[in-house]
């Protein structure tokens, strides 16, 4: 099934609720941590923004809960990122904005691919990627700047030391919350799509029974003008 992401009205106001959640949830995410990192409950309206509106619009609301993110770490709210912007401002900017403008838009293109056939299903692993994107790419970046980690954080043991620090903390706990989340909403998210794309469907088959039903007048008014125009030339012979 072929869908077509328009810029309306309507997918203008939802786009601005889906916003508005990322921001929201960013904001009470980020006094949930876990050791120095704090959870995202972003992931859900960012995938369902990616499901409905499209990629663009997914990768728009991945890059709004990146510069969330960012504002978090050079104003010193995320005291723990702060203090590894301070020794490391680039790799940990490239961070925030990767992570979170992925996992917008490449769920959203799975979901496109797969929803083709099985929208359920490409729900679901739309909701799935988005944790795994997101904790991924946060241990890649983290892997890169091993030794700024040690020195920050405290964590002993060098690049190894880091990288069980990182599973641990955040694909053993974070991951598995965040992951967790996304799959009991993923129902919601579902419910949800069907709800929309149900209105969609309705308002198109009313618009095409008007078409029909104007079709059939204009039919029936020409068969008229056609039939008054031989009993015309009917009676012209007649006389």
């Amino acid at each position: 099934m072929k869908r077509a992401y328009k810029i309306n009205t309507k997918n203008i106001v939802y786009f601005a609720v889906l916003l508005a959640l990322v921001v929201v949830l960013q904001f009470v995410g980020s006094y949930i941590k876990i050791g120095p990192i704090s959870i995202s409950l972003v992931l859900v309206p960012i995938v369902l923004g990616g499901i409905l509106l499209g990629p663009i619009a997914g990768m728009l609301l991945g890059f709004s809960f990146g510069l969330i993110t960012f504002i978090a770490v050079v104003t010193g709210l995320d005291a723990g990122s702060a203090m590894l912007f301070a020794e490391a401002p680039f790799m940990v900017a490239l961070i925030c904005f990767v992570k979170a403008i992925l996992c917008g838009w490449i769920p959203a293109l799975v979901y496109k691919a797969i929803s083709k056939k099985h929208p359920v299903v490409g729900a679901y692993v739309a909701s799935a990627l988005a944790p795994i994107i997101n904790t991924g790419i946060f241990i890649i970046g983290a892997l890169m700047i091993n030794q700024t980690i040690s020195k920050v954080w405290g964590v002993e043991g060098g690049a190894s030391g880091v990288f069980v620090f990182l599973v641990v903390t955040v694909a053993g706990i974070n991951f598995l919350v965040e992951f967790g989340i996304n799959i009991l909403l993923s129902p919601i998210i579902v419910k949800v799509i069907e709800i929309i794309t149900g209105k969609v469907k309705r308002k198109h088959t009313d618009e095409d029974v008007v078409e029909n039903n104007e079709d059939d007048s204009v039919e029936y008014i020409e068969q008229d003008d056609t039939e008054e125009s031989k009993d015309n030339v009917s009676d012209n012979s007649e006389e």
